[in-house]
């Protein structure tokens, strides 16, 4: 074979493809621009848009911190990229947060990615819109009030003691916390927001098989829009498909007043209590599909993010012992560390009074907000810190980046909870620590999992000492973060003030 044969040959297997590569790669960038808005004058944001069909979201998935760590130093608190088919403009930091949040229904909307849509269905309190989701987030809010959380305290202090006493006979080995965690917040989520009764939430093989069913509609939530076998999508599906079934036989059970009052005489209705008769009330047909579908939200959001931030709870009480102690102080002082305290039973009066305990909560969600951000669409295009955001585009703000780059913090990296002993001023912290988001779409739940929490770390500081098996955790988003080593530790019983 001659050179000229040899040169061809190397051009068709390698220059070509190479050149074809390089050449869609432009026009993907070209398609993606000329969805700009050209009436306006401003500039797009700084960025790229990432390969052909797929854009920036492989990287994203497969290396998120990293890949985002390298974005901030590069563009700053403003840029596009193009994620989940879209192009999306990702914003951090408080002042351009707020103006986001603040822009419900007049310059942008929620618009989660279609995995997420389809996985959790139009008729979640997520996905719904304007009146809609004005009038359903008011009837949910029934169901965490005031009076509502007080019936709910004696119900969680149950059954986060329980399962203490199980982590306490684990001896020397130990166990791995997140995945106790996460059982542990399921069946409290199942008896607050569902209604199961005690024991039905905590049958061993259902149980494994709804959170196990969770965790794999979880990992799938954010995937790529394609349903075909084997897909994330599809297996994120059948997760979803297998969670209705098993929340169907409860909505049954309750539309046929199976449901007995608990021990205890607590009949504060719950979530799905509550949406069923407002259906019933306002002679509405009773739409099966949205109930399982709200009831599934209920629940991922019930106990997914909780079982984040109280696996970050365990972490930093266990690497800062000396917090630790602050927080059994402050039980002492309020007579809660004595041997006789622990029969006694907690109320929100006193939950109320813990206010180093209410830092040691936010300092933990500043560092590990358990959900990263949120998804919006522009309405309209606008104005954002000198750049044009274009109508129909994605936007999303990060929560995480916000708290890392907010200015009323010292010492960002540093586990301090005495930094929120003194009020910040409003102006300059309202959006600079956002772990329940805000605006019209803050966490329909957020008291219920501050309440939570407390009670929580009540009852953790003063049963348990522990240590971390594997130190320091590496931690990872997807979608809500946790550690990558399922947190190993060992607990041991308490035997300090008695």
């Amino acid at each position: 074979m001659g050179f000229s044969a040899l040169l061809a040959s190397a051009l068709c297997t390698f220059v070509l493809p190479l050149l074809l590569f390089l050449a869609a790669v432009k026009l993907w960038d070209l398609y993606c621009l000329s969805t700009r808005d050209h009436s306006c004058s401003l500039p797009l944001p700084p960025g790229t848009m990432g390969l052909p069909f797929f854009g920036e979201t492989l990287q994203m998935v497969l290396q998120r911190r990293k890949f985002l760590q390298m974005k901030r130093r590069k563009y700053g608190f403003i840029y596009k990229t193009h994620l989940f088919g879209r192009p999306t403009v990702r914003v951090m930091g408080a002042d351009n947060v707020r103006q986001i949040l603040l822009g419900e229904h007049r310059l942008v909307s929620v618009h989660w990615p279609a995995s997420v849509r389809t996985i959790l269905g139009s008729g979640c309190l997520s996905n719904l819109h304007d009146s809609l989701h004005k009038k359903r987030k008011k009837l949910i809010m029934q169901a965490f009030n005031r009076e509502a959380l007080q019936c709910y305290v004696p119900v969680i202090a149950e059954e986060i003691k329980n399962a203490l006493e199980r982590w306490l006979q684990c001896g020397d080995s130990g166990l791995l916390v997140y995945p106790e965690v996460k059982r542990l917040m399921f069946r409290i989520a199942m008896r607050i927001l569902l209604g199961c009764e005690s024991g039905s939430a905590t049958d061993g093989d259902s149980e494994r098989e709804l959170v196990e069913a969770f965790e794999e509609m979880t990992r799938n939530l954010f995937s790529l829009p394609i349903d075909v076998p084997f897909s994330g999508l599809y297996r994120g599906m059948k997760a979803r498909n297998l969670i209705h079934a098993r929340i169907e036989k409860n909505i049954c059970a309750k539309l046929g007043g199976q449901r007995e009052p608990e021990a205890g005489g607590w009949r504060v209705k719950d979530v799905l209590q509550l949406l069923i008769e407002h259906t019933q009330e306002n002679g509405e047909r009773l739409d099966m599909q949205e109930l399982k579908q709200s009831a599934t939200e209920l629940l991922f959001g019930g106990h997914e993010t909780t079982a984040s931030a109280a696996t970050s709870l365990i972490t930093y009480l266990g690497l800062h012992h000396h917090v630790l102690q602050k927080v059994r102080e402050e039980l002492k002082t309020k007579g809660l560390l004595c041997k006789s305290s622990h029969d006694e039973k907690l109320d929100i009066d006193i939950l109320e009074q813990l206010k180093y305990i209410g830092c040691v909560i936010k300092e933990t969600l500043r560092l590990n907000p358990p959900v990263p951000g949120g998804f919006r669409i522009a309405l309209k295009t606008f104005e954002l810190n000198g750049y044009q955001i274009p109508k129909g585009w994605n936007v999303i703000y990060s929560i995480c980046d916000t708290h890392d780059v907010a200015d009323i913090f010292t010492n960002k990296e540093e586990f301090n909870p005495d930094r929120f002993l003194l009020p910040y001023p409003e102006d300059s912290s309202r959006f600079s620590f956002i772990p329940f988001g805000g605006g019209l779409r803050s966490c329909v739940g957020k008291e219920f999992a501050k309440i939570l929490l407390k009670i929580f770390t009540v009852e953790l500081a003063r049963h348990c000492d522990w240590q971390l098996l594997n130190g320091p955790p590496t931690m990872k988003t997807s979608p809500t973060v946790y550690p990558v080593d399922n947190l190993p530790t060992k607990f041991m019983h308490f035997k300090g003030e008695m």
